[in-house]
């Protein structure tokens, strides 16, 4: 029997057990069999993390994270938890080789997924052009021109970030309807540097090394290039919780219900840190932060379990 399973291997995942590690609480760390480290590990430059003056490679970053974890003494396993019994004082993890593990609390990091566009050279180019977080990549684009993918609010608050830096920054949107805020739309109208597409739909990226136009298809089925630099896709993201979604309780946007700022869920210790608790902000140190405090969390639960 262990105390705590982390399910996860995110910046919120690595950073709780680091935490609970030097609490000697002896985590177990589920870091999947081919995601391991999370989206960062598919980044290239971080420059907005704490600590890095120069910026980090992303992949550099969740390895000193890994290293962290393990330097006190955070047990990784490379496999993936196929199913989960969170009900009741143990829980049990599956993995995918077979084993099952328990422990007395469990931290749900499973992050979530940006939904792609579904184009044939959209991972080829992804860190190289193509991006999901204007936040993250931004700066890369001072005087350039980029287009941003979708009608929500995400793509609207995409769109005018990128103004910053951008000097031309294209919204492309397949309709004249959007679901973004009337006032989250009405910000991006007013942006003299953001000029609207609608009717479009972004079905080819070309670029050799990074990314040099797209081809947007219009409703009629013509096709015409648009030479850009960036592509910044801001189409809505995924919460991982398909392991878990029928015992833990779930809120609106799809991501785990916690209790206030704390980690805690609707079951007695389970505990949910990162992306998978956060529709809005979606960032390594945010995660980071979420997976301290669930850490903590667990820490206070396993101390008056005793």
């Amino acid at each position: 029997m262990r105390d705590l399973i982390i399910i996860g291997s995110g910046p919120a995942g690595y950073t709780a057990a680091i935490y609970a590690a030097r609490a000697d609480l002896k985590p177990v760390v589920i870091t999947s069999s081919v995601e391991m480290g999370g989206d960062l590990m598919k980044t290239t430059e971080v420059d907005n993390f704490p600590g890095f003056p120069e910026g980090v490679m992303g992949p550099e970053l969740m390895m000193n994270m890994q290293a962290q974890a393990e330097r006190f003494g955070a047990e990784l396993i490379f496999d993936d938890a196929v199913s989960v019994e969170l009900e009741g004082p143990v829980k049990k993890v599956t993995l995918g080789n077979g084993d099952v593990l328990e422990a007395r609390a469990v931290i749900l990091s499973t992050g979530s997924e940006y939904r792609r566009l579904g184009l044939d050279d959209e991972a080829r180019l992804s860190g190289f052009g193509v991006s999901w977080c204007a936040t993250c990549d931004g700066a890369f684009f001072r005087k350039r021109t980029v287009a941003v993918v979708g009608g929500g609010d995400s793509a609207m608050e995409e769109a005018t970030f990128l103004t910053r830096f951008a000097d031309k920054v294209y919204l492309l949107h397949r309709s004249d309807n959007f679901r973004a805020s009337p006032a989250m739309l009405s910000r991006a109208k007013a942006d003299a540097k953001i000029e609207f597409v609608t009717g479009v739909t972004v079905t080819g990226i070309q670029g050799t090394d990074a990314v040099s136009g797209i081809t947007l298809t219009e409703t009629d089925g013509s096709t015409r290039e648009l030479a850009i630099d960036g592509l910044f896709v801001a189409i809505g993201a995924d919460p991982r919780t398909a392991l878990f979604a029928d015992t833990v309780t779930l809120t609106e946007a799809g991501t785990v219900a916690v209790d206030g700022r704390s980690s805690r869920t609707n079951l007695a210790g389970v505990f949910a840190a990162g992306d998978v608790i956060d529709p809005t902000y979606r960032q390594a140190i945010t995660a980071a932060g979420s997976g301290a405090v669930a850490a903590l969390d667990a820490q206070h639960y396993l101390e008056s379990a005793h």
